[in-house]
């Protein structure tokens, strides 16, 4: 007969559910490898800037070996003097320079305890007299300035000498992953986190950083690998957090993924215009309007 004369066909051996597992694993880092390959294609002539902390580590994904990295300030220093093509800096450079676009839809932002940028305090508020400030940093001090004037505070900010735990003076403005060090360390100082602060007085959040671009360049295909870079860290962010060898595990889980976000979207458009806001009310300008870019 015509059926017995068919070649049966063979069916594929069933895979258990941890074969199945382990391809779809090996199946995600071949596509990993390939991300990281396409993004390793060169940066040049383009010169890219970004800080050294834990928090923007998921933006510069793919990109680490071309990438410049200076504290904020710096960061700042170098884009004005044309030394730089792009860098993610503190937001206030944006806000108080015109002359740079901002990469849309990419941000390091927090809505809420943000843990990396806070005042450690052993006084009062009310005899608060003068402020230690990390010189580092740009928008932290603005954004602790802001909010001591909403409490009808204005203590005088000086230079930060050592983060050293046993010289840290009453008060005390720190940022970053040195931040991070002092909060998980012995200290006898109240903790102020200004991302907590500011969601308080704003129900908004707050944008600390962004990718800022001189402007009258010409960087499409920049722009376009740094927004790759970031969907990159986000769609590994897992990786991110089990391969990093800051702080322990759960500490880098809760921090990269609950306190710190990265979108710039409507909200966090919403908490830049109110941050702008404060700053024209309490003459801390000039203030320009930021141009955001695809």
């Amino acid at each position: 007969m015509m059926n017995d004369e068919m070649p049966k066909l063979r069916m594929a051996a069933r895979e258990t559910a941890e074969e199945l597992a382990h391809r779809h694993q090996r199946e995600q880092r071949a596509a990993s490898l390939q991300r990281e390959s396409d993004l390793g294609v060169s940066l040049a002539p383009f010169r890219v800037g970004s800080v050294p902390y834990l928090n923007a580590v998921p933006l510069t994904r793919g990109l680490e070996d071309q990438v410049i990295f200076l504290p904020p300030s710096q960061l700042a220093a170098k884009l004005r003097a044309g030394e730089l093509d792009a860098a993610l800096v503190s937001v206030t450079e944006v806000l108080m320079n015109d002359g740079y676009d901002v990469l849309d839809g990419v941000a390091v932002a927090s809505l809420g305890e943000v843990k990396s940028v806070f005042l450690a305090h052993r006084i009062p508020f009310s005899e608060m007299r003068e402020v230690f400030c990390d010189t580092a940093s740009l928008t932290s001090v603005t954004l602790l300035r802001l909010l001591l004037l909403e409490r009808g505070l204005q203590p005088e900010f000086k230079p930060l000498p050592s983060y050293a735990p046993d010289t840290m003076p009453d008060c005390a403005l720190l940022i970053g992953d040195p931040a991070l060090d002092f909060l998980r360390g012995s200290h006898t100082h109240e903790i102020w986190d200004l991302g907590a602060a500011w969601f308080e007085m704003t129900h908004l959040p707050f944008v600390y950083a962004v990718w800022a671009l001189r402007r009258g360049v010409e960087n499409e295909r920049l722009r376009r690998q740094l927004r790759e870079a970031k969907e990159f860290g986000l769609d590994t962010l897992d990786y991110i957090i089990g391969s990093r060898t800051d702080y322990d595990h759960a500490f880098r889980k809760d921090y990269l993924g609950w306190h710190i976000h990265y979108h710039l979207g409507a909200d966090e458009k919403s908490g830049l215009a109110k941050f702008m806001e404060l700053l024209r009310r309490h003459h801390l300008g000039p203030v320009y309007e930021p141009r955001f870019v695809a």
